[in-house]
């Protein structure tokens, strides 16, 4: 029976747990697995080496886990996905979609900035063996070679907001798979599968576990990606733990109600943002930008989401000032937490990404990025207003 995505976000996880009579999936803690049975567990191993899902002895935890096979086969239902391979975290998720997709010689990429200043530096700094070519969202046909391995976006950007047609870098990729790293906008807000992508990343560290307890990534996708990931994951020893599998399940279950309560304070603070003398420019899916990024995003998502960028009339010490001026909103990185986050992308997320891209790809030295959490809303704007007041001295202010 198909249900909607509210009611499978609690249940996705619990239908294999629900057979082996268990309300909730078990954290399955062991590290090896008896083998009694010397032919069962050869042909297992051989059954993991080839990328298979589960077999019929674990062998060893590195090869496969209960656990995190619950977590995976809630990702793949909620993304309208064949499968899905969870990580140790985002990176981990990232580092091996690049190995599996060079695994047949093919080692270029295609991308489109901005994208988490990680992703960025990892893409190019090559370290993996891949080539890659930032591109604006209209030239990824004029850069796809015959070496092309994928094309990969975020969308939402990080820590801009922009949009990225999804269907429109599809058409233009071809027979390329389109890689779509969705962690702003999480299954809830958009599904990049029914746009044409071929996999979904997710740093599950955000809001999929939601608290900012758990490191993870996961990639969602057919089941031969999903093989050729496993297969780098064995080889590389990325695994997610168990109990931070465990977490993520429980954070499925509140993800949709807490992605629309923090949506909802992100909603108001954008516009009281974009209001205040003090604050040169929001950046907001759905209210910033042109007309074009407007009618995207109606069409591809059914929110703006709870993260918003957002620059001062002022200089990057104006930025920093504010950030010190908090007494409620955290300064820290990461985001997607039950509670509202602050920090300047140039000096943390995005400082290792080249100066010349940073600039192009529109994150000044004075952008601030919030990702808005589920506090009382009035509580959270009492912090910004005070914090802005002290902020903006006639020194920090631009020329």
């Amino acid at each position: 029976m198909k249900h909607q995505l509210a009611t499978d976000l609690v249940h996705a996880a619990r239908q294999g747990a629900t057979a082996g009579g268990w309300h909730v999936p078990p954290i399955d803690l062991s590290t090896t697995y008896p083998t009694p049975n010397p032919a069962e567990a050869s042909a297992s191993l051989d059954a993991f080496v080839e990328g298979q899902a589960s077999a019929a002895n674990p062998v060893y935890s590195r090869l496969h886990n209960g656990t995190v096979r619950h977590f995976e086969t809630a990702m793949a239902k909620l993304e309208g996905c064949e499968d899905a391979v969870a990580f140790a975290s985002g990176m981990a998720a990232i580092s091996a979609l690049i190995l599996a997709a060079g695994g047949s010689g093919n080692k270029h990429i295609v991308a489109v900035r901005p994208v988490y200043g990680g992703s960025d530096h990892l893409l190019s700094c090559g370290l993996l063996g891949n080539q890659v070519s930032w591109v604006e969202a209209d030239q990824v046909a004029a850069a796809i070679r015959p070496d092309t391995a994928l094309v990969m976006v975020e969308t939402p950007a990080n820590p801009t907001l922009k949009l990225v047609d999804i269907a429109a870098i599809v058409a233009q990729a071809g027979e390329v798979p389109v890689a779509v790293d969705s962690t702003f906008a999480t299954p809830v807000l958009q599904q990049p599968i029914k746009h044409g992508a071929a996999l979904v990343i997710h740093s599950a560290t955000k809001f999929l576990g939601g608290h900012g307890d758990v490191l993870s990534g996961v990639v969602a996708c057919s089941q031969d990606w999903a093989a050729r990931l496993r297969q780098v994951r064995i080889l590389t020893g990325a695994n997610l733990h168990p109990l931070g599998a465990y977490l993520l399940i429980r954070g499925l279950a509140t993800l949709r109600l807490r992605v629309l309560a923090a949506q909802a304070n992100a909603l108001e603070l954008a516009g009281r943002l974009s209001a205040h003398p003090l604050v040169d420019r929001v950046y907001f899916p759905g209210m910033s930008g042109s007309a074009a990024q407007r009618c995207l995003f109606q069409r591809q998502m059914s929110g703006p989401g709870s993260v918003l960028a957002f620059t001062l009339r002022g200089d990057a010490l104006a930025a920093e000032t504010l950030i010190a001026g908090l007494q409620l909103i955290t300064p820290a990185v990461s985001l997607g937490s039950v509670d509202t986050l602050i920090q300047r992308p140039a000096g943390l997320t995005h400082r290792i990404v080249d100066a010349e891209a940073l600039a192009g790809s529109g994150v000044s030295p004075n952008l601030l990025r919030l990702s808005v959490g589920i506090e009382y809303l009035e509580d959270l704007w009492a912090d910004l207003e005070q914090a802005m007041s002290k902020a903006i001295e006639p020194t920090h202010l631009a020329a």
